[in-house]
């Protein structure tokens, strides 16, 4: 990952309310939510402001969103995550191994798959 991508990554997780979304997705695994469950989950309403934080992290490239039938489900994108990750873990311990990495995060379906099962 390149800086410019991590700033804009980090950026978009520099706010409470994208963070606590964002950590949703992750918990929700590949299927993801559509709105109304990400507001019911975050005790806040379906509306225009939380479609913007949507937005902003689907922008940073940190979700993803798909359409089905009348729903709009956001869905976390775990390789821009572990990249993420990756690139601020990747000189640490002064550039010294740290020994083995922790495995990556990766859901065993894609988004449409889950829904579709």
């Amino acid at each position: 990952m390149d800086t410019k991508t991590a700033v804009a990554a980090l950026g978009a997780l520099a706010q409470e309310t994208r963070l606590d979304i964002f950590r949703q997705l992750v918990r929700a695994g590949p299927a993801g939510l559509p709105v109304g469950a990400i507001a019911a989950r975050l005790g806040v309403e379906a509306n225009g402001r939380l479609s913007f934080h949507l937005k902003e992290l689907v922008g940073a490239g940190l979700a993803t969103s798909s359409q089905s039938g009348r729903f709009v489900y956001y869905a976390a994108n775990y390789p821009a995550m572990n990249a993420l990750l990756a690139h601020l873990t990747e000189a640490c311990c002064a550039g010294e191994p740290c020994g083995a990495p922790p495995p990556p995060c990766i859901p065993s379906q894609t988004a449409a798959e889950a829904r579709d099962a």
